[in-house]
């Protein structure tokens, strides 16, 4: 079951270090809910594990993060794909753009697909999507915070 959603965040800082940020996985450890650990393999590839709850289903999964299409400091892909057992598997990404939007400020937008499969694919979309939407907005929020020093 397949989704997309989106949103913007503006953000208190210069372009390039919105940019740092994006591609620090200390930062993106803290911003992804759930995050239980981040490893860098390489530049562009990550390990993850992430616990999650959605509705009555609770899954830990481990999966995959790459960094694709690269074009520093305007815009990424960031995709992952995790397995959580008999939960199922949930996999998705975001486009992440960045544009000065002054001095000192830095306009976010994303454009995420999401897409579950396993027992979770069973909760029905409703449920999903309002899930997915409020973990994307609690990221991008959460790195806007970290990001701004707010």
């Amino acid at each position: 079951m397949a989704m997309n959603l989106g949103g913007e965040e503006k953000i208190s800082a210069p372009i390039g270090k919105v940019w740092e940020a994006l591609n620090d996985p200390e930062i993106l450890k803290q911003c992804i809910p759930g995050c239980e650990s981040l490893e860098k393999k390489s530049d562009t590839e990550l390990t993850a594990v992430v616990s999650l709850k959605i509705g009555p289903i609770k899954a830990r999964f481990n999966g995959e993060v790459q960094l694709i299409n690269l074009n520093p400091p305007h815009s990424y892909t960031i995709q992952g794909e995790g397995k959580g057992g008999v939960a199922g598997f949930a996999k998705g990404g975001a486009d992440v753009e960045l544009k000065e939007a002054g001095p000192n400020e830095t306009l976010l937008t994303y454009t995420a697909k999401a897409d579950v499969g396993g027992k979770m694919a069973q909760l029905g979309g409703r449920l999903i999507e309002s899930t997915s939407k409020k973990l994307a907005g609690q990221f991008f929020s959460k790195f806007n915070a970290i990001v701004s020093g707010a």
